[in-house]
């Protein structure tokens, strides 16, 4: 595979009387290009060729395994054309290297794998739950997107899709973002179909054993395929069901050229081969709403007087009457006394208690001084953030105007305030608050699965919340504006995300299950999760960016390179007049620096912005002018980034 953009095309080859046999379209070859052995896919056998010249031999085929399927190659063009990318750099994400030795293991035969009964009870709370159900069955291509009730468990849910699929003869892929996940869905899914007929594919895998389970799901011996972003490339016959688990969560975002996320992925394949697609979460993401409003897919949500009766009880306390607002610790440390006495009733109840405190590590931005509000740019919506450059001025990081006249939209106020980075530790604070009382942290690399029944008190950062056996008896949710504070287009739909899985693992109102948020109650995020609301959050948050013009509703490119590159680029390109440029500003600070640019020559962001009609275009524009600047060779590679998900 040559990596070079310039080069990312077919090129014939001749194959010998001894190679026929071997030399079958997907299998791995070894080909001799500008006096180099480089490795190589064969793609297709004819008998012509346009070629003028003369034509060069195959120097062997390396293994007859048919490794690329005409389905994962369709694929692989579909994302390299999405995402401006070239071929190869799909490829390495979709096909795992080779192992010679677990190649040659004797296969074990498909087969129809045993699967438990499915019980539609568990969908029949969701409406049209049970119809979903009913299409799988027959074999339709139903596509949706599930709101998960809270104590409802999503793996089961997953696991009566998938076993439905399976029951008419097809495969299964599911997506999820992490290791826990993967162990979580895999445990309830071999509970109901035959282990054998179930893999899992992630990064902690050892080559051979990625390899081998990578076969399975080639050979068709693997009916459910579970994975983590990669997976969603694995080459599985008669594709019936796509199932993504949380698509908000930053690991689905591949961080390797050409950036493609696996939600976006996994629906571009579900559209390619017909099949079913279910996008599931306590939350919902702008883009999964996306194809809701768009009709690509239907909406499986509870009715409310469902969710009223599984939810717990959620308050917002406002911070601001026991905030010292000279220290920015004083939030982690101390908690309103509302929250401190609903924590200790749910502990002497006998129930555990959740803290879910942010991470660490979230970048600055500035907000009004009085109301919290963010600062944002007038012309672009992009955040705000003081430079040095100017006497007070703000500059904007997306498109680099300057506002030196700062008013708050929401209540006028000309102060503004940094707002509040990360979070320290509260484990130490609140065990002194609750002597006695047992301290479990989970967090970055010590984090807890479950915990024991019992009165405990959990620090969690999120995500990395321990379930425990019969739910929470209560949750605090702390240093709320570490995260709505950041300067991210997604900071409120991605805190929301996290309150929503958190306060999912609580208890319901009946049983005396508490959420308290350390918020203002008048935001509209906080509302959110008041009224356990995810969709209405999603339709407000499509409809502030549809009218800004922010992904999803246009299509956003973010060209990072020197700015003699980036201008290089624009011009190759020959974008259409619909093209907005945006910028150029420094690379956000956090931004790792593209590779292959020297360290002594500054880096800038460049933002391309279309709407989504033209987005294809935008996409083939960039990728041809990434092709004419890599055969000039006169410039430094520009890092192209379609639809990325922090744009600054």
């Amino acid at each position: 595979m040559l990596s070079v953009p310039h080069l990312d095309r077919e090129f014939d080859y001749l194959v010998t009387a001894e190679q026929a046999a071997d030399a079958r379209p997907g299998v791995r070859v070894r080909v001799r290009f500008h006096g180099r052995l480089v490795d190589a896919f064969l793609l297709e056998r004819r008998d012509d060729t346009d070629h003028t010249g003369k034509l060069g031999r195959l120097e062997r085929v390396i293994s007859g395994e048919p490794v690329l399927t005409p389905e994962v190659r369709q694929l692989v063009e579909a994302v390299a054309g999405r995402y401006a990318g070239s071929r190869a750099d799909v490829l390495r994400l979709a096909i795992p290297p080779r192992h010679a030795r677990v190649e040659r293991e004797t296969p074990s035969a498909p087969g129809l794998p045993v699967i438990a009964p499915v019980d539609p009870a568990g969908w029949q709370r969701y409406g049209a739950g049970a119809k979903f159900l009913a299409a799988l069955a027959e074999g339709r291509a139903a596509r949706a997107v599930w709101q998960v009730l809270p104590g409802d468990s999503w793996t089961e849910r997953f696991t009566d899709a998938a076993a439905q699929t399976i029951q008419t003869g097809r495969s299964v892929l599911a997506v999820v973002p992490d290791q826990r996940d993967i162990d979580a869905l895999t445990l309830s899914a071999t509970a109901r179909i035959d282990e054998t007929s179930v893999v899992a594919l992630s990064a902690g895998l050892g080559p051979a054993a990625r390899y081998r389970r990578w076969l399975a799901a080639l050979r068709g011996t693997a009916r459910l395929v579970i994975g983590t972003r990669s997976a969603v490339f694995a080459p599985i016959t008669d594709l019936g069901l796509v199932l993504v688990w949380d698509d908000g969560d930053d690991t689905l975002a591949e961080p390797r050229a050409p950036y493609p996320h696996a939600r976006e992925v996994a629906m571009l394949r579900a559209h390619l081969a017909g099949c079913a697609a279910l996008i599931g979460g306590y939350a919902r993401t702008a883009e999964a709403h996306a194809l809701v409003r768009s009709g690509w897919a239907h909406d499986l949500v509870a009715p409310r007087a469902t969710v009223r009766a599984v939810a717990p009880r959620v308050v917002a306390l406002d911070d601001t009457g026991y905030a010292d607002e000279r220290d920015p610790a004083a939030r982690t440390a101390r908690l309103p006394t509302v929250a401190l006495h609903a924590a200790r009733a749910a502990l002497q109840a006998g129930a555990p208690v959740l803290v879910q405190v942010p991470r660490r590590g979230y970048l600055p931005s500035l907000a009004c001084a009085r109301c919290r509000t963010v600062a944002r740019c007038r012309h672009c919506t992009g955040p705000l953030a003081l430079t040095g450059r100017g006497a007070g001025a703000a500059e904007c990081r997306w498109c680099g105007r300057a506002d030196s006249s700062l008013r708050c939209v929401s209540c006028g106020s000309d102060a503004v305030r940094a707002v509040v980075v990360g979070a320290r530790r509260t484990a130490e604070e609140l065990g002194r608050a609750f002597p006695g009382i047992a301290v479990v942290t989970s967090a970055g690399e010590t984090i807890v699965d479950r915990i024991e029944p019992g009165p405990a008190l959990v620090i969690a950062t999120p995500g990395a919340e321990p379930h425990a056996p019969g739910g929470y008896g209560a949750a605090l949710l702390l240093d709320s504006w570490a995260l709505l504070g950041r300067q991210d287009l997604r900071a409120a739909e991605d805190t929301l995300r996290r309150w929503m899985a958190a306060a999912a693992l609580v208890r319901a109102r009946e049983a005396g299950g508490l959420v308290s948020v350390v918020a203002d109650s008048a935001i509209r995020t906080v509302q959110s999760l008041v009224r356990w609301d995810p969709v209405g959050h999603a339709e407000s948050e499509l409809s502030s960016r549809a009218e800004v013009g922010l992904p999803p509703s246009v299509h956003m490119a973010a060209l990072d390179g020197a700015p003699d590159a980036v201008t290089a680029l624009l011009d190759a390109a020959r974008l259409s007049a619909g093209a907005d440029l945006l910028g150029p500003v420094p690379l956000p600070p956090g931004v790792r620096r593209p590779p292959g640019v020297p360290a002594e020559l500054g880096v800038i962001r460049m933002l391309v912005r279309t709407d989504r009609e033209h987005g294809s275009a935008l996409a083939a524009a960039l990728r041809h002018g990434i092709g004419v600047l890599s055969a000039r060779q006169s410039q430094h590679p520009v890092r192209v980034q379609i639809d990325p998900l922090h744009i600054g």
